[in-house]
């Protein structure tokens, strides 16, 4: 069992036993564990399972969570949590996925309806029921239908983290077959998307019929739905992500993966493209019609060429113009994981994060980067421990300190500030100022009307301390959707004071989205790519920000933390 696996399972508990109105601090201690147990190095399950190791010696793992543990990996759930679902249907847990239902108001509404379901919920809220409860109205019915069709939505869907650690899984046992030569993901995973459907993984070599054999017998596969030759169809994980492996010939590599990336209406242009040349593009190769003779197929490179048509990286190819480009000889040069040279947006235990500054620095300065930016929360964020002015400015007098020593890494001293509702931002203006950085963020009021929304963010770059944007839509994928306001009149106002609109590389944001950048970008707006960590091991998702820059076609000269430290520290100066 993997760490993220047992932090849900216990972070579940933890809220089975909120709605149960159980012990706070038993509650607390539960999700305290889920967190250290999510980021931490290494295996927690193979600890468990090691009598010459003691699980205890992870902070914040007392006894009693050590027994539940033990239980956990031997048999996929424990005492506590089989107690809190025998009170609680396992619904009660889907019913905390819908926007605008807490543990609280879950227990209230079992209490009084018995709401077993989110189709009963849905009735209930169609027939206004709610508001007859305390505390309830009719702005939350409406707030709980948006999050139920919501849900619906994005039901079997799964954030790009998970769909890549699950490929990275899979590829490495896969690869353990003799004769296999290349394990690779297709599909949305290769483009970037940022959640999931399902996964494609091609294989190929003499040994990829040895490879599916493995794939079904993977102990986290289940439900196999087909095992042939050629193809294995199956279920990963608790969370039943659909698998699909494919073994081609050597030949047929480059076409397989171009067919298997997609998209669909990218697929469908470059056929119709190959049509009007006489050609036929499949998943095994380019073919001429006239005489069904082979022109391509060994690698994606040669297709493209083939059809007269420089290579598409796969995070392009969504058919929005980027085969027009191509022909015009328009292609941007992507951004590449290796030109990020700092990270501007990470929270330390002074806020709400798990390490202190010398450890994210000393994992950021691991990672090759020659700078960072370290933006704890702001005061309004009272649960996130925020900073108030005294602490934003003794904090910018501890990272002067930290410079003076020179450790190898350069540390720019920042804030993530709220916006308030009204558009002031939530210190004042000498605080800021003593500050390097200073990323400007909405968490609260999200549900504003677009007017108003607009209104607030538009003031808060009024602040000539602002240089950042954070999250800039304040969408959560697969639990809230970004909040309205006019986005170009942020945008251009941005790209006019200097503000930069931050890509927030947590797999949870992807903010912003690619249609978004690449309107962003023709409105003359410049970026950051950060990764918002709230532990060193979050600092490993930038390379899902840069992914996210790539479908938005940005280059290096786009995102301002490719530049190294000097002319970083210049351009915050301008």
């Amino acid at each position: 069992m993997e760490n993220p696996e047992i932090a849900r399972l216990l972070s579940e508990t933890a809220d089975l036993m909120e709605i149960g109105g159980q012990d706070a601090f038993r509650i607390r201690s539960y999700r305290n564990a889920a967190g250290v147990i999510d980021g931490y190095p290494e295996k927690v399950a193979d600890i468990v399972l090691d009598p010459a190791r003691d699980v205890t010696s992870i902070p914040g793992i007392g006894k009693g969570l050590a027994g539940a543990l033990k239980e956990l990996v031997e048999r996929g759930s424990f005492a506590r949590r089989d107690e809190m679902l025998e009170i609680y249907p396992p619904t009660a847990l889907e019913m905390l996925r819908i926007q605008g239902l807490g543990p609280k108001t879950v227990r209230t509404l079992w209490e009084h309806f018995r709401v077993s379901t989110l189709e009963d919920l849905e009735r209930l809220c169609k027939e206004q029921k709610l508001r007859d409860l305390p505390r309830m109205g009719a702005k939350l019915e409406e707030k709980i239908l948006q999050g139920i069709s919501q849900y619906r939505r994005s039901a079997g869907r799964f954030l790009l983290n998970y769909a890549s650690a699950a490929a990275a899984e899979l590829i490495e046992h896969l690869s353990q077959a003799s004769g296999v030569e290349q394990v690779v993901p297709a599909g949305s995973l290769r483009r970037g998307r940022e959640t999931v459907g399902d996964l494609d993984l091609v294989v190929t070599g003499e040994g990829a019929a040895q490879a599916l054999d493995l794939f079904v017998k993977h102990p986290r596969v289940h439900d196999v739905s087909g095992h042939g030759a050629t193809k294995a169809s199956a279920r990963f994980g608790m969370e039943g992500l659909q698998v699909d492996v494919r073994a081609v010939p050597r030949e047929s590599f480059g076409a397989a993966m171009q067919y298997f990336t997609g998209s669909k209406d990218h697929n469908v242009a470059l056929r119709q493209r190959a049509l009007r040349l006489g050609l036929t593009l499949n998943e095994y190769g380019l073919f001429r019609l006239s005489d069904e003779s082979r022109v391509a197929g060994d690698t994606e490179e040669q297709i493209y060429a083939a059809l007269g048509l420089p290579w598409i990286p796969p995070e392009m190819r969504e058919n929005q113009d980027e085969i027009d480009a191509a022909e015009r000889g328009e292609m941007p040069e992507l951004i590449a994981p290796g030109d990020i040279q700092g990270d501007l947006h990470m929270h330390t235990r002074e806020s709400d994060g798990r390490a202190t500054l010398e450890e994210m620095a000393d994992a950021a300065r691991a990672l090759g980067y020659a700078y960072i930016a370290v933006t704890d929360h702001s005061k309004a964020l009272a649960m996130a421990n925020g900073l108030d002015e005294r602490r934003a400015v003794a904090f910018a007098a501890q990272v002067r300190e930290f410079n003076r020593e020179e450790r190898g890494i350069r540390i720019f001293s920042g804030l993530e500030c709220d916006i308030l509702r009204d558009g002031r931002m939530d210190l004042s203006d000498d605080a800021l100022a003593e500050l390097d950085f200073v990323v400007a963020s909405v968490h609260g009021y999200m549900n504003l009307e677009a007017r108003e929304m607009t209104d607030r963010l538009l003031r808060a770059m009024d602040c000539r301390a602002v240089k950042a944007l954070g999250h800039p839509t304040g969408r959560v994928l697969l639990h809230r959707e970004p909040y309205s306001y006019d986005f170009d009149a942020v945008a251009r106002k941005a790209a006019a004071e200097n503000v930069w609109m931050e890509i927030n590389a947590s797999p949870e944001r992807l903010d912003l989205s690619a249609a978004l950048l690449r309107r962003a970008k023709a409105l003359g707006c410049r970026f950051t790519i950060s990764t918002d960590a709230h532990h060193p091991k979050h600092l490993a998702n930038m390379r899902f920000g840069v992914t996210m820059a790539r479908r938005g076609w940005l280059g290096k000269a786009d995102v301002m933390n490719t530049r190294g430290a000097a002319d970083f520290a210049a351009a915050l100066r301008n």
